[in-house]
């Protein structure tokens, strides 16, 4: 009988593990564990560190990994822009946007600092694992986003906006990082890095997601409500808005996250009622389609992309981080991981949290939360695969590799750990408080 090929064995892998998780997911929901925590020990389990059943090295695979966390994250991102349904004006949007850029910029500040005065890095070097590690992800955090389009909760909100900004707002310091390596150009003075970098390749990234977001949700609302044309294969209204969007920003010199991210949130803010809806008998349409194309039919339309691209996402996650598990007997960690990564998670995240909520009405315990929720995954395994791509120098790749996985691990246990617990008491206090508040009114 023919040995299992490493394909055979993923597809018994992955099959299995989303079964289990359809099975067993309310049940995990209950303990102290995330699904990414079992994800990562089967992982652990079928690599070198286990049964040996697969091998893989990262800096080996570069261009695969990265395309395939790329994915995982782009799928994440345009998800999360359809969970977030507040109007744009609201007030409560400071908050992912401060997270997202004073925070954030703070965050890389205080690694670049570390890593220079400290680990022995070069500026380049330091500022390139800021910005590896500073954004948090968008898909390992699931358990702490917006649980439906309708959550206004404030912690839930703002790690949900600030996760789906935060992997585009990096990118400008993944460039300088490599700039200041000698493998990007900066320009004199670093006009080059302002101009394009940063201003145009921000601003662009979300103007175009946005347009793009806008234009083909309006016209799929109008096509099924005004002549019933354009009717289901919702499935498609995500990947090809994700790919078309994703494509376009990439050829326009933008970045593609923010404008995938922008693109969901447009698509989420369609005008829920662009024409009034066609006088012709629906007589020999099915129950779905007479919903798409009435008064709800922008509702609908939302509740089909979303439910696919939920999928897509648990789909992706159970593929990186097995990988991950995978990768770890591959990495050759170094000591220093050990004092870093409780120096990133206990000191620079919450400090950074707590100056960039600054004018913000976000109360202490919610702001405790914040400052612990800041996981890191696969975004940040992103960015470390796109600096390895731009042939940064073979021991700078290894050093950055094993404090990279080293941190990304070390969130899946200790926030997986916390987050059901954490949670669980945070929603409690919400119904206590809520329920305060009505014996006052009546």
């Amino acid at each position: 009988m023919n040995e299992p090929t490493t394909f055979t064995l993923a597809c018994i892998i992955v099959g299995g593990l989303l079964i289990a998780k359809t099975l067993f997911g309310s049940f995990i929901s209950r303990l102290p564990m995330s699904t990414a925590m079992l994800y990562l020990g089967v992982g652990m389990a079928i690599g070198p560190l286990g049964f040996g059943l697969v091998h893989f090295d990262a800096l080996k695979n570069v261009a695969l990994l990265e395309r395939l966390t790329e994915i995982a994250v782009l799928i994440s991102l345009f998800t999360t822009g359809l969970k977030l349904e507040l109007p744009l004006k609201d007030a409560r949007w400071r908050i992912p946007l401060q997270l997202a850029t004073v925070s954030m910029v703070l965050t890389v500040a205080a690694i670049a600092a570390v890593g220079t005065l400290v680990m022995g890095l070069s500026l380049g070097a330091s500022v390139l694992l800021g910005a590896i590690l500073a954004p948090t992800d968008p898909v390992l955090a699931s358990d702490v986003q917006v649980a439906n389009p309708g959550d206004r909760d404030q912690l839930r909100f703002g790690l949900t906006g600030e996760g789906g900004l935060n992997d585009g707002t990096a990118f400008p310091f993944v460039m300088l990082g490599l700039g200041l390596l000698g493998v990007h150009k900066l320009g004199d003075m670093a006009w080059r890095w302002w101009t394009f970098d940063v201003l145009w390749a921000i601003a662009g990234g979300l103007g175009l997601g946005y347009g793009l977001g806008t234009l083909v949700g309006r016209a799929i609302i109008y096509l099924r409500v005004r002549h019933r044309e354009a009717l289901g294969s919702d499935e498609f209204i995500a990947l090809g808005l994700i790919a078309l969007t994703y494509g376009l920003a990439l050829l326009s010199a933008t970045y593609g996250f923010l404008a995938v991210f922008a693109a969901g949130l447009a698509l989420r803010r369609i005008d829920p009622s662009p024409a009034t809806p066609a006088s012709a008998s629906k007589a020999g349409l099915s129950p779905e389609d007479r919903e798409a194309t009435g008064t709800e039919a922008p509702a609908y339309m939302m509740r089909e992309v979303q439910r696919f691209n939920v999928q897509l996402e648990s789909f992706a996650e159970v593929g990186i981080v097995l990988t991950v598990g995978v990768l770890i007997a591959t990495v050759r960690f170094r000591t220093e991981v050990l004092w870093f990564i409780p120096l990133l998670f206990l000191v620079i995240r919450p400090a950074a949290v707590g100056i960039g909520l600054i004018g913000t009405h976000v109360r202490g315990s919610q702001r405790r939360l914040m400052a612990w929720f800041g996981i890191r995954g696969i975004g940040s395994l992103y960015y470390l695969l796109y600096a390895v791509s731009h042939k940064i120098e073979p021991v700078l790749a290894q050093r950055l590799l094993s404090i990279t996985v080293a941190v990304v691990v070390a969130s899946v246990l200790a926030h997986g750990v916390s987050v059901t617990p954490l949670m669980r008491r945070y929603e409690a206090r919400k119904k206590e408080a809520a329920k305060r508040s009505g014996r006052r009114r009546a």
